[in-house]
């Protein structure tokens, strides 16, 4: 086993509604959705029209600027709508199911006789390749890159994560069939990263064909992106591919079956729930049939549903659905109440990061926090705060400032190419300005990427 990668620049937040380990299967949804937004950059053409009959890994749209990459239906049933925005931005394409599902075939043959360009293919046709992303810029892979080495962490430390240990039984052949066909797009080598006080999966200790690699310390150290600062950083000119724990599975199961099956296994968290729990999706489905009969009835408390995690999920109307690429679904008071005296009465039930209140006396307890900011906007405050709670060798404040002034060559130099929004999720939840510093990434990483590409 390889040496422990110990993390020391971090921060726990301890939240209320941890998942317990108990498994059930969501009631199938009365509509599904694929969700443009979800792929950044994303421009979509459709491919089918309304009413018409598709079968799970059907094509329904592709990247107008690139047209390999398809993106399918995850259910079988009726193309139902499609749902506009502002304009006329497609929002979502919504699918009404069949009872049970029906799959194309892809028709795979054994992996071990397909060469890198076959699997590449199968991975396009069947709208798997949009689990693979690469940085720099934080995007879909281009298929017609070839990365010098590819990712994937193992663990998650974000607020109220899942337990992949948890989630991977009886899916330990899928996922290394996934290590398997990932290992035939790189010439370079697998990167898995593992928890090392935590894991204790053999299928994720023991993965064949990939190196494997332990971490530990507070969040963000299951990010991966500070563990290819740690492993592999990226250089101007470098491309690294990652691909998400439980996307490894599916992509694993392709391989073994043939069909586009996108069903995983999500935490339901957060104080707002009565019962926190893993529940067997479809990628897709509706929130409030997740969250049925299992929230918090107090009129006084109004709620954010969150598809992801506190930190970097999208927040969601309670018929939303659920995210492309996210695992959780996490459920807090929406903080839309005044506080009378704010932050001036102390208060053992207060997180706080900077010890303004005694509940730094406390670090075994779990808070039922808000999401209230507690101010506004304001300059930029030279505390240093940021440097300890980001693990990498880069200087965030400095970094986020030639972004704002669109210094490109600023940019370069300091890290832009290795990071992306979810690494500045903690520098923008402990920022004493309230400073919108994963949208800022964002804007840097768009910029850049308009320029090089």
């Amino acid at each position: 086993m390889s040496q422990v990668i110990k993390i020391k620049k971090g921060l726990d937040i301890r939240l209320q509604g941890e998942a317990e380990k108990i498994l059930e299967t969501a009631p199938r949804s009365e509509v599904y959705a694929l969700k443009p937004p979800d792929f950044h950059g994303l421009f979509p053409k459709m491919m089918v029209k309304e009413g018409e009959k598709v079968k799970a890994g059907t094509p329904l749209f592709f990247d107008k600027y690139n047209e390999k990459v398809l993106f399918t239906a995850p259910v079988s049933g009726i193309y139902k709508e499609l749902v506009r925005g502002a304009k006329r931005r497609i929002l979502e394409v919504n699918i009404t199911p069949d009872a049970e599902t029906d799959h194309l075939d892809f028709k795979i043959g054994s992996l071990g006789d397909m060469d890198r360009q076959e699997i590449v293919d199968k991975m396009l046709q069947s709208g798997l390749w949009p689990m693979v992303h690469q940085r720099p810029y934080s995007v879909i892979a281009n298929p017609e890159d070839k990365p010098k080495a590819i990712f994937v962490s193992g663990f998650n430390t974000a607020p109220l994560a899942p337990d992949f240990d948890f989630i991977i039984k009886g899916q330990e052949d899928h996922f290394q069939k996934g290590l398997d066909a990932l290992a035939r797009l790189t010439d370079g080598d697998v990167h898995l990263s593992i928890d090392a006080e935590n894991t204790r999966s053999n299928a994720l200790q023991n993965a064949k064909g990939v190196k494997v690699h332990q971490f530990s310390g507070p969040h963000p150290a299951g990010n991966v992106g500070i563990q290819i600062h740690h492993i592999d950083p990226v250089d101007k000119g470098d491309i690294v591919w990652y691909v998400d724990f439980q996307d490894v599975i599916i992509i694993g199961r392709f391989f073994e079956k043939g069909i586009y099956d996108p069903s995983k296994i999500i935490a339901l968290t957060g104080s707002e729930v009565l019962n926190p729990r893993y529940y067997r999706v479809i990628t897709g489905a509706k929130i409030s049939d997740i969250t049925r009969d299992n929230i918090r009835q107090e009129k006084e408390v109004n709620k954010r549903f969150i598809s992801g995690d506190v930190l970097t999920g999208d927040k969601v109307d309670p018929n939303g659905f659920l995210g492309f690429y996210d695992n959780q679904v996490t459920v807090i008071p929406e903080g839309d109440k005044p506080e009378f005296m704010g932050w001036l009465i102390p208060s053992p039930e207060k997180f706080s990061v900077s010890r303004t209140f005694f509940s730094f006396l406390m670090p075994w307890k779990k808070y039922r926090i808000n999401t209230n900011i507690r101010s506004g906007e304001r300059p930029f405050v030279i505390t240093g705060i940021y440097e300890k709670v980001l693990p990498m060798e880069i200087m965030p404040m400095q970094l986020i400032k030639s972004i704002m002034i669109n210094d490109i060559d600023m940019m370069e130099k300091l890290g832009i190419y290795e990071v992306a929004p979810e690494d500045f999720a903690l520098c923008e939840f402990v920022c004493p300005s309230k400073i919108e510093m994963q949208t800022i990434i964002r804007e840097g990483l768009d910029t850049m990427q308009r320029e090089f590409s």
